[in-house]
């Protein structure tokens, strides 16, 4: 019988911190997600060099990707209409956002003065992944965006999460 005790206060102590943790997390809303394309690549080892200017040799865009294990490459398309929010999360890994229309207007989590940051249509943004934040739309017309998300094979592309109360909202 006490060990049946003991059992039922673990189990029901797990379903208290589960509840727990999923209410300190704030959730999207005014968000439409559609998935374009997902696919995984092994290791990734690339470094690219172009000169784009011919007439001067030292003149160089430069890129590289360096990535130890397998990783999936997610790409959708997000509508957020106005007043909507993304809620505060983080990503397992790079991001890069292209803002199709609407501003995007985000803030960090790590800013304690809720710095906002705002990215008209036809501009980009990088989150490099790992920093908590959250992307609203803070206009008067849809916003869109194409995210192109590079993340480790398997894991999960948004992680929800608290919000850390250095923001009004």
């Amino acid at each position: 019988m006490r060990k049946l005790t003991f059992v039922a206060i673990a189990v029901l102590a797990g379903l208290l911190a589960a509840y727990g943790s999923v209410a300190l997390a704030t959730s999207s809303s005014g968000v439409t997600s559609l998935p374009i394309a997902k696919g995984r690549f092994g290791e990734i080892d690339v470094k690219s060099k172009t000169d784009i200017d011919t007439t001067t040799r030292t003149y160089f865009w430069q890129a590289a990707i360096d990535t130890k294990g397998s990783s999936d490459l997610e790409i959708l398309q997000n509508t957020i209409v106005p007043g909507g929010t993304f809620g505060w999360h983080s990503h397992p890994g790079p991001s890069l956002v292209i803002v199709k229309s609407g501003t995007a207007t985000f803030y960090l989590a790590s800013d304690p003065t809720c710095t906002r940051h705002d990215v008209p249509a036809g501009s980009g943004f990088v989150d490099s992944g790992g920093d908590v934040h959250v992307v609203r739309n803070e206009g008067t017309v849809d916003l869109v965006t194409v995210v192109a998300s590079l993340i480790p094979a398997g894991a999960t592309r948004r992680i929800d999460q608290p919000n850390p109360g250095n923001c009004g909202f």
